[in-house]
């Protein structure tokens, strides 16, 4: 059983010493491009679920289950991008009530 008494408390004031000032620092890309990137990774899903989607459709799918599961990244990640807004918004539209 470990020790309890070893463990070390911190304080925030600790917390904000150890903090970095460049909070970029390490980083290669910034938010916009990793946005980018994102939705550039939920578009190529969408064209392939869609693709899938006409394969079954027309009779020309190789395989039923691959086609399945690139419709179901699709939904999903969708699903994340729009959550992902809904959660930006609302944090923007909770900024903009603040009062300074």
């Amino acid at each position: 059983m470990a020790n309890i008494q070893s463990i070390k408390s911190l304080s925030t004031a600790d917390l904000l010493a150890n903090k970095s000032t460049n909070p970029a620092e390490g980083s290669s890309t910034d938010f916009a491009q990793e946005l980018k990137n994102a939705l550039g990774n939920v578009n190529q899903m969408q064209v392939d679920g869609e693709k899938a989607m006409s394969d079954i459709a027309t009779g020309s799918v190789k395989d039923l289950h691959q086609a399945a599961i690139a419709i179901d990244k699709a939904e999903i990640s969708m699903k994340l991008m729009l959550e992902v807004r809904n959660k930006a918004l609302n944090a923007y539209k909770e900024i903009t009530r603040t009062q300074m």
